[in-house]
């Protein structure tokens, strides 16, 4: 008889938790969940891991820090370059943090590189999502989670930033104050909501602490969870190949693979930030001193992901671009690229989904990946996006590119101002041909096969070069995918030659689906491909090697 053996002391808390919750059942359950195994699907893990490293560490700093504007005198050892300075508690506390308090610099360096980590791997996985078309239905709902997300990080960034109170934080605020009072009729009673007064005021560090502690990591776990719920409670995404279509998901389970991957991702994710934290300075704020608003420095740009706003405004025309309109100012040349342009961008983020929903007519749900050579206008914005985000980031060092390079920055902005709107609209023009030239790339390697660098000769003299044919999983990769053609729509007037309503609106959306698909390559059908195989002679050599047919042009005859 089998020996009955008692439960482990963690068996009855689990049997006690599953007694009173039911908990089992979502534990089984969760279990079974299949995933996908790509490198891609990592990015995601590095933000939320990164995320729970921002969360440790600002837990310790926060034990430390005094959120306050009130003025004390440094009377510490170390740095003494600041000693004997009048500066806020703020700053006191971040400088008094890095030098008196053990593992302080190094907990505040990790918690600035695990900040920039955070939002690069939100954008690059944003990017994943974009390119491949991850945000089609059902997962709509999820892609705005993700963009509400990227703007909170953004928010949590700049607040971070901003709290140590030095000289680059408090220029970047005087910027952030400028913009809010160009904004009309109301700027100037936002910014003294803002900031409790004139520039710069005496409440803005704790209002900025609060956000950055409180308000805004709160969203964000609360965003985190749900991203999570979703993405769970959907099929996961995975990418197109051998056997993978809309009604299946081909991976590993989540116990034991997944989960034992994802945990020996975070201590490496861990381990990468404490060693940049250890070794990698970053924000040394005793080198700008405490700050100081009559002063403006030169040669300093914010952390990289605000670097196109700043950029932006650099390259923004200043003169004739204050309009006086019924006695109100309007500063154009602060309201166009630091708060007109971000939001028509975040617009379409927002509204993407819905965009190219409407402009292929298919609502239908899609759980495998689009390569992004099928998808070439949709790859173009991206790409010329990204270019547009690089030139607006050069912009923010022209400065630094002037004093560096010899180079007169006037002339250094003038070719920055043509290559903000040259550079975009060629990228997405290079991108586009070189998507539809991999599609009929992909054409005729399905139709013919791989180059195989034999050339045969027949009897009657023809040569002919011998392909290799794919193999049914390649070949599935390259031909298991739609191409949407332009959206039809009814004419003008009905048979009755009545005009009809909302063809002005169709007509809008069809122009725009032209531009989306009016250029296309369509995947090869099976008819295409058997009589494409349907050659006489020459199917047999790919059978065998020629006999009395002919004769391999460098190799001896038999």
């Amino acid at each position: 008889m089998a020996k009955h053996q008692r439960p482990t002391g963690v068996g009855k808390v689990a049997d006690y938790l599953d007694q009173r919750t039911s908990i089992g059942m979502l534990v089984k359950e969760f279990a079974r969940k299949i995933f996908p195994d790509h490198w891609s699907f990592m990015l995601g893990e590095i933000a939320l891991f990164s995320f729970v490293v921002l969360i440790a560490s600002g837990f310790f700093l926060t034990m430390f820090f005094d959120p306050s504007m009130a003025l004390v005198r440094y009377e510490g050892e170390h740095p003494a370059n600041v000693h004997g300075q009048l500066m806020s508690a703020a700053f006191h506390s971040t400088v008094e943090m890095s030098f008196e308090v053990r593992g302080g610099l190094l907990m505040r360096q990790i918690h600035h590189w695990a900040a920039l980590i955070f939002v690069a791997s939100i954008v690059l996985h944003m990017f994943r999502i974009f390119f491949t078309g991850a945000f089609r239905k059902p997962r709509e709902v999820n892609w705005l989670v993700g963009a509400i997300m990227l703007i909170l990080a953004l928010a949590a960034g700049f607040t971070g930033y901003s709290l140590p109170d030095d000289v680059l934080s408090g220029n970047g605020l005087r910027i952030i104050d400028g913009v809010v009072k160009s904004i009309p009729l109301i700027g100037s009673f936002m910014s003294f909501l803002v900031f409790g007064g004139e520039f710069p005021g005496h409440h803005i560090i704790p209002r900025l602490f609060t956000l950055h502690i409180f308000v805004i990591p709160g969203l964000l776990i609360a965003l985190i969870a749900l991203h999570l719920f979703l993405m769970v409670l959907q099929k996961h995404t995975q990418y197109p190949g051998g056997g993978r279509t809309d009604k299946n998901v081909v991976g590993y389970p989540a116990l034991p693979v997944y989960v034992a991957k994802m945990t020996g991702n975070f201590f490496i994710i861990a381990g990468v930030l404490t060693l940049m934290g250890a070794t990698m300075a970053i924000n040394n704020v005793w080198n700008y001193g405490p700050y100081d608003p009559s002063p403006v420095s030169a040669g300093t740009q914010p952390d990289w992901y605000i670097l196109f706003v700043d950029g932006a405004l650099r390259l923004m025309p200043g003169p004739g671009w204050e309009w006086v309109i019924g006695g109100y100012t309007l500063s154009m040349n602060l309201l166009i690229p630091a708060l007109i342009v971000p939001g028509i961008l975040f617009t379409l983020l927002f509204g993407w989904p819905f965009i190219e929903a409407k402009v292929t007519g298919d609502h239908r749900e899609h759980h495998v990946l689009d390569r992004p050579r099928n998808r070439p206008v949709r790859t173009g914005m991206g790409v010329a996006l990204l270019v547009a985000f690089v030139v607006c980031a050069l912009a923010a060092t022209n400065d630094l590119i002037a004093t560096h390079f010899s180079l007169d920055i006037f002339a250094i902005t003038w070719v920055l101002r043509v290559l903000l709107f040259v550079g975009p609209v060629a990228a997405f023009w290079v991108t586009k041909r070189v998507c539809l030239g991999l599609q009929r790339k992909d054409r005729e390697l399905v139709l013919h096969g791989h180059e195989s660098g034999r050339i045969v000769r027949f009897a009657n003299g023809e040569y002919v070069e011998v392909h290799t044919p794919l193999d049914e999983e390649e070949r599935w990769l390259r031909v298991n995918y739609q191409s949407p053609a332009p959206l039809e729509i009814a004419p003008l007037t009905d048979a009755r030659g009545v005009r009809r309503k909302g063809y002005r609106s169709e007509r809008r959306w069809q122009r725009l689906s032209q531009f989306f698909y009016e250029d296309r390559v369509s995947p090869v059908t099976p008819a295409e491909l058997a009589a494409a195989h349907s050659h006489g002679k020459h199917d047999e050599i790919e059978a065998k090697e020629p006999t009395g047919a002919g004769t391999a042009v460098g190799q001896p005859k038999k």
